[in-house]
C-alpha cells in the first residue's frame, strides 16, 4: 500500500511539472523603426509638414505600412531592412496620381546605410536587430525637394526619439 501511495504522489508530481507552460509571450518589443522629422530649411529649428507624403521602399510596389499614405506629416517612422546593411526609400512630397496612374509628386530617393546588431531578447521574442553607424544621403536629381539630411542619433535601438532630420 505504501508503494502505491508513493507511486500516486510521483505520478501527480510528474503531471504537475509537465503541465506547466514556459512563458513564451513577447512583451519586450520588436526591431525599432527609424524616426524621421522634417524641418524647415530656412528655420532649421522649426518642424515643417510634408504635404501628402508617400513613402515606398525602393523595389517595392506598395507604400510603407508604418506611414499613413498621402497625409500631411512632419514625423514618420519607417522600418530598415534586417538582412542587409542598406535600405532605400522613395519619399514623395505632394503625392498624387495622374489620370494614367503615374505619380505626379516630387520624388526623392533617400539611402540609409548602417551596421546591423542582432540582440537576443528572450525565448519568446527571439532576436531583434538594432542599427549602428547610421548614415544617410539623398540621390541628386534636377528638382530635389529634400535639401539636407542630418543624423541626430547614429544608433537605432528604440523608436522613442528622432534619429534623422530632413530639411526641405
Amino acid at each position: 500500500m505504501r508503494s502505491f501511495r508513493i507511486g500516486i504522489v510521483l505520478f501527480i508530481g510528474i503531471l504537475a511539472v509537465a503541465s506547466c507552460e514556459k512563458d513564451d509571450i513577447c512583451v519586450e518589443g520588436d526591431t525599432p523603426l527609424l524616426v524621421i522629422e522634417f524641418y524647415n530649411i530656412n528655420d532649421t529649428s522649426a518642424l515643417k509638414i510634408v504635404p501628402t507624403i508617400r513613402v515606398v521602399g525602393v523595389g517595392q510596389n506598395v507604400t510603407v505600412n508604418t506611414v499613413a499614405d498621402r497625409t500631411a506629416l512632419n514625423t514618420i517612422s519607417i522600418p530598415l531592412k534586417t538582412d542587409v546593411d542598406v535600405t532605400s526609400f522613395i519619399i514623395i512630397s505632394a503625392s498624387a496620381s495622374a489620370e494614367d496612374g503615374s505619380e505626379t509628386g516630387n520624388i526623392d530617393t533617400v539611402n540609409f546605410s548602417y551596421k546591423r546588431l542582432e540582440d537576443f531578447l528572450s525565448r519568446g521574442c527571439g532576436f531583434v536587430v538594432n542599427y549602428d553607424s547610421l548614415q544617410a544621403n539623398v540621390s541628386s536629381d534636377t528638382n530635389n525637394w529634400i535639401k539636407d539630411i542630418e543624423i541626430i542619433r547614429a544608433q537605432v535601438i528604440n523608436s522613442d526619439s528622432t534619429h534623422v532630420k530632413i530639411f526641405h
